[in-house]
C-alpha cells in the first residue's frame, strides 16, 4: 500500500483512499533545461493523457509538462463513476447545434464510456474496472421524471439507458430509499487514479515524453511555433493543448475564468466487514442521486464504502462537508454505524456556464479543453481524441465538438460569494424535498 497523502496539497483535503491504493508507478522527473517537440502538453490528467496516448499511438512526438505529479488533480480523486454523455438531455444538444453537429456532439460524448473501458482492456490498465452501468436513484416523482425522459431520448438513438422501478432500484442498492430511477448500462466505475497512472504509462510505451514537477510559468506562441516555459526547462513545439481543467488559474488568461472550480469532497471507511459489504450495492455499481447537492456512493474493490458530494468552500466548510457525508451515509445504509471513517479527501471540479465542455482556441496553435461538470471520467478521455484530431490537422467544421471562444464569465471574481449561496439554497430545497 502506498502513501494516502496527497502531496502539495491542503490537509483537509489530502487523504486519499486512491492515493492509498495507488499501483506502483514511474517516477516523472521534472524537466530541466531545452527540448523540442511536435505537440506539447501541459496537464497530465485524463485529458492530456488520453490525447499524448493517442498522438503518440499516431507517431506524433509528444511532451507532457505536469505541474506535480500524473492524476494529481480531479482525474486521480474523483468518485471512479464513468458517466457518458453530457449534461444536457441529447435533444437539446441536437436542437442547439442542429441535426449534423448536434448529433455528433451526442454520439461522440455518449461513446465515453466505450473508450474508457475499451482503453483500458487495449493497455491492460489495472483499475479495477466494473462495467456494471451508471446508476441514477430519484429521490422525488420530479427527478423521476426528468431521468425516465433522458432513458427515453437515449433509447431511441438506440442506446442502452433502462428505466429502474422502485423494487429493482432497492434490490440494487441493498436499500429502499429511492422512488426507482434510470441505468446507463455504457458506464461502470474504475480506481481513477490508477487509470490515469495506467494511461500515463501506455503514453510513455508508445513514445510520448511526461514531466513531472513542471508547473509552466509562461506560454508564448507565434504563427510557427509555441513555447513553453516551466519552472527548469522550456518546450519548444508546433502545437500547444491546454488540459488543466479547474486548476488552470491565470495560465492564458481569460482561460480559467470560463469556469468555475467547485470542490467536490468524499469520505471513505475501512474495508466493511463481509456480510456488511454484501448488503449494500450488492452488484457493485456507484451510484449518483438526483438531489440538487448530489450524492454519488459505492464500495471499492476491496470493500471501502465511499460517499462524495459538492459544496465546500474553505477549510471549516470542507470539515463540515465531509461530517456531513458521514451522516449521511450512515442514514442511508444503517449497516455501517459503527465503521471507522479512516480516508477523508477531495479536489476541484471545472463547471461551465452552460453545463458543456468547452473546447477553446486560444492561439492559432494552442488549443484548450476543459470544463467537464462533474462527467470528467467519460469526457476528459473524449476530450483528449477530439484534441488530438484537432493536432492532426481535422477542419474546424469536422471537429465532433464546436470550436468556441473562451469568453469570461461574469463577475467571475465573486464566484465564491455566489456559489455560497447556491449551496445554501440547494441545500434547503434538498431537505424540504423540492
Amino acid at each position: 500500500m502506498t502513501e494516502a497523502i496527497i502531496r502539495n496539497e491542503r490537509k483537509v483535503l489530502a487523504e486519499s483512499v486512491w492515493s492509498a491504493t495507488a499501483n506502483q508507478t514511474n517516477q516523472y522527473q521534472p524537466l530541466i533545461g531545452e527540448i523540442e517537440a511536435e505537440i506539447v502538453i501541459i496537464g497530465a490528467g485524463f485529458t492530456g493523457l488520453s490525447a499524448a496516448l493517442h498522438l503518440a499511438e499516431g507517431g506524433t512526438k509528444v511532451v507532457v509538462v505536469e505541474a506535480n505529479t500524473p492524476g494529481w488533480g480531479a482525474s486521480g480523486r474523483n468518485g471512479g463513476q464513468v458517466n457518458p454523455g453530457l449534461k444536457a438531455n441529447p435533444a437539446e444538444t441536437e436542437a442547439k447545434y442542429g441535426p449534423d453537429l448536434g448529433k455528433r456532439m451526442v454520439e461522440r460524448s455518449a461513446a465515453g464510456g466505450d473508450l474508457v473501458f475499451g482503453l483500458i482492456e487495449k493497455h491492460k490498465i489495472e483499475c479495477d474496472a466494473n462495467r456494471c452501468g451508471w446508476l441514477r436513484p430519484a429521490t422525488n416523482a420530479r427527478t423521476l421524471g426528468m431521468l425516465t425522459e433522458t432513458a427515453i431520448q437515449w433509447r431511441e438513438r438506440e442506446h442502452c439507458v433502462d428505466q429502474v422501478s422502485v423494487d429493482e432500484m432497492a434490490d440494487l442498492l441493498g436499500v429502499r430509499r429511492y422512488v426507482g430511477g434510470v441505468i446507463d448500462r455504457r458506464g461502470g466505475n474504475l480506481h481513477p487514479l490508477n487509470y490515469a497512472l495506467g494511461l500515463a504509462s501506455a503514453a510513455e510505451r508508445a513514445g510520448a515524453r511526461i514531466y513531472g514537477d513542471s508547473p509552466v510559468l509562461d506560454v508564448k506562441s507565434d504563427l510557427e511555433s509555441v513555447a513553453v516555459t516551466t519552472a527548469q526547462g522550456k518546450v519548444t513545439a508546433a502545437k500547444a493543448m491546454i488540459c488543466t481543467n479547474a486548476y488552470t488559474g491565470e495560465l492564458m488568461d481569460p482561460l480559467g475564468k470560463t469556469i468555475v472550480p467547485v470542490t467536490s469532497v468524499q469520505v471513505a471507511t475501512e474495508p466493511l466487514g463481509d456480510n456488511v459489504a454484501r448488503s449494500i450495492l450488492p452488484e457493485n455499481h456507484s451510484p449518483t442521486d438526483s438531489h440538487r447537492l448530489l450524492l454519488y456512493f459505492r464500495k471499492d474493490s476491496m470493500g471501502r464504502f465511499l460517499m462524495g458530494g459538492r459544496g465546500a468552500l474553505n477549510d471549516a466548510s470542507i470539515l463540515g462537508r465531509h461530517q456531513d457525508l458521514r451522516d449521511k451515509a450512515e442514514s442511508l445504509f444503517p449497516q455501517i454505524r459503527g465503521a471507522r471513517w479512516k480516508y477523508a479527501w477531495g479536489g476541484d471540479v471545472a463547471m461551465t456556464r452552460n453545463h458543456e465542455p468547452g473546447l477553446h482556441l486560444i492561439a492559432p496553435n494552442v488549443m484548450a479543453g476543459i470544463g467537464f461538470n462533474g462527467r470528467g471520467v467519460g469526457m476528459a478521455t473524449v476530450m483528449g481524441t477530439l484534441l488530438a484530431d484537432w493536432s492532426n490537422g481535422v477542419p474546424k467544421d469536422e471537429l465532433d465538438f464546436p470550436i468556441t471562444e473562451a469568453k469570461p464569465i461574469p463577475f467571475h471574481r465573486f464566484r465564491r460569494v455566489g456559489l455560497g449561496a447556491t449551496v445554501a439554497t440547494f441545500k434547503m430545497m434538498d431537505r424540504i424535498g423540492i
